[in-house]
C-alpha cells in the first residue's frame, strides 16, 4: 500500500511540474489543445495537439498584415489564435486564423457594423468568416492563445475521452 501511494504521489507531483512549466513557459492556460474539427484543414487536422502562447508575449499578425510581411503560420499568412465565442468559456473555444482587425462600426463580413472592436476570424477550410455567424468580433481578452507549434494526431486520446 506504501508502494502505490509513493507511486500516486510522484506521479501528481510529475504532473504538477509539467503543468508549473508549461504555464511558466507560455504564459496561458491551457498551453496545449486539441484540434476537434476539420475546419483548418490542409494545415492542421483534427486529433492535433497545438501548442499555445499568451497573446500577451507574442504580437498578433493577422492574415491581411502577414500578406503584407510575407508571413506564414501553419501553411498560410498571419497567426492562429484559439480564442472563446463571444468570450462564453463555457463553449468550446475555436482555433482560426486571426485575418483582420475591425474597429467598432466597421462593416463585418455580413455588412452589418461591428459592436465592438476586434479580430474577424476564419477556419482555413471555411468559405466563409465566423462573424457574425459564429461569433462577434474577437476581442483580445477572449483569446487563449497564439498556436506556435503541432503535433500531429496525438490529440486523438483526449478527443476519445474527452
Amino acid at each position: 500500500m506504501k508502494d502505490i501511494i509513493k507511486d500516486i504521489a510522484s506521479t501528481l507531483i510529475t504532473v504538477a511540474v509539467i503543468i508549473t512549466v508549461g504555464i511558466a513557459i507560455t504564459g496561458t492556460w491551457p498551453f496545449m489543445v486539441a484540434v476537434e474539427s476539420g475546419s483548418m484543414e490542409p494545415h492542421m487536422h483534427r486529433g492535433d495537439v497545438i501548442f499555445l502562447v499568451s497573446p500577451e508575449r507574442t504580437k498578433i499578425v493577422t492574415w491581411e498584415e502577414g500578406k503584407n510581411m510575407d508571413y506564414k503560420s501553419f501553411g498560410d499568412y498571419g497567426d492562429v489564435i484559439v480564442y472563446y465565442p463571444n468570450g462564453d468559456k463555457s463553449r468550446t473555444p475555436i482555433i482560426h486564423r486571426a485575418m483582420y482587425w475591425i474597429e467598432k462600426g466597421e462593416k463585418m463580413p455580413n455588412g452589418d457594423p461591428a459592436p465592438h472592436s476586434g479580430y474577424i476570424t476564419k477556419g482555413d477550410h471555411n468559405p466563409i468568416p465566423d462573424q457574425p455567424r459564429l461569433s462577434m468580433p474577437v476581442k483580445p481578452e477572449w483569446i487563449v492563445g497564439v498556436a506556435k507549434f503541432r503535433i500531429p494526431y496525438v490529440g486523438y486520446l483526449r478527443l476519445i475521452f474527452g
